[in-house]
């Protein structure tokens, strides 16, 4: 299947989420960029509020799109020691590429929490979504860092992945939806028409309007019902 776009995505996502719909414990967890359009459309159809957890690739040196890791909120730093020690990556390449990306995931963390809580997901079912999985180390980064807040669950959605990287992936969460296992795998945006670049802008954008639709829909569904009187 190709995707026409990651809000398409999203919508397909969403109708294999179904069951946590208009839960209360539930909340929806976008990967920036890329993921918060897929988010947003699984948060609006299942009617959950919706939030973003920072990570970022370590990507190889000259092959950045080769990840050999990633980092996540809190500290967190998750190596593939399969590509690390294929390419004999060195200790000071690592650190450089993690310094590099540290200070990102910093500048992210401000650019998309300016003016909003901390997330606080402790007891609750969290859906983390990305646009898609290629090695799962972004992923393995999220998990590791989410477990320390405490969530009731975790579970894993994304529109497509590789067979082997959900089975990975599966072990370590209490579910993980993909729309999509395909064989023939490079890479996410060959299964998008339309794998354009996510802005800061947009990202905050979509936040922002996804917390108006939450808090419309809770103030409607807190409003009594009107009732007739029978003569």
């Amino acid at each position: 299947m190709i995707f026409t776009d990651r809000s398409e995505a999203g919508r397909k996502l969403a109708a294999r989420l179904r069951k946590y719909a208009n839960r209360e414990d539930v909340m929806v967890l976008g990967i920036p960029r890329g993921g918060v359009p897929v988010a947003f459309e699984v948060a609006a159809s299942l009617g959950v509020p919706l939030d973003v957890f920072v990570l970022r690739k370590l990507g190889v040196p000259e092959h950045e799109e080769l990840a050999f890791g990633a980092i996540a909120s809190g500290g967190v730093r998750i190596l593939d020691t399969d590509i690390v020690q294929g390419l004999e990556l060195s200790d000071l390449d690592i650190d450089l590429v993690t310094a590099a990306e540290r200070k990102e995931l910093e500048r992210r963390e401000r650019a998309y929490r300016s003016g909003r809580p901390p997330i606080n997901v402790r007891g609750l079912t969290v859906i983390v979504v990305d646009d898609g999985i290629a090695t799962g180390s972004s992923m393995l980064a999220a998990i590791t860092a989410l477990r320390e807040l405490k969530p009731a669950r975790i579970v894993i959605a994304v529109p497509v992945a590789p067979p082997t990287t959900c089975n990975r992936l599966r072990r370590e969460v209490a579910e993980l939806v993909c729309v999509e296992e395909p064989e023939g795998f490079y890479g996410v945006g060959q299964f998008y028409r339309d794998f354009s670049q996510v802005s800061d802008e947009a990202v905050n954008e979509l936040l922002d309007r996804a917390s108006r639709r939450f808090r419309a829909q809770k103030h409607q569904d807190a409003e009594p019902t009107p009732t007739g009187t029978i003569h």
